[in-house]
């Protein structure tokens, strides 16, 4: 559902764009972090569509909401480091060694989030 509301607001293009450009910046984390292996750049394009439509981490975002209010969203974080040692687990040849890994590496996609949606 989320997903198909992107693509309304923001057109196919675009949704096109951003799932490269995401999956550009796994590859780079993936090469950045010893923790953290994504085989090629297809699988990293899976599990960029896994996080868009991970119904987990929306589940994993309202449950927490009042940790999120409290911590300032701060554990929106932790959330994305859950679903991505949920994506490691289910998707072959994307692995992270540990839960620290997949939180350098939720860090660092969320900056690279703020830098590429910036306008």
């Amino acid at each position: 559902m989320t997903l198909l509301l992107f693509m309304a607001q923001a057109g196919l293009g675009s949704f096109l764009v951003n799932v490269l450009l995401m999956s550009l910046v796994l590859m780079g984390a993936a090469y950045l972090l010893n923790g953290v292996e994504i085989e090629d750049f297809p699988r990293a394009i899976i599990v960029v569509l896994a996080l868009l439509n991970a119904t987990l981490g929306g589940f994993l975002d309202f449950i927490t909401t009042p940790l999120r209010w409290i911590t300032l969203g701060l554990f929106s974080l932790v959330v994305d480091a859950i679903v991505l040692m949920t994506a490691a687990y289910f998707l072959k040849g994307f692995t992270i060694k540990n839960f620290s890994w997949a939180l350098l590496m939720a860090i660092f996609v969320s900056i690279a989030n703020v830098f590429l949606h910036f306008s």
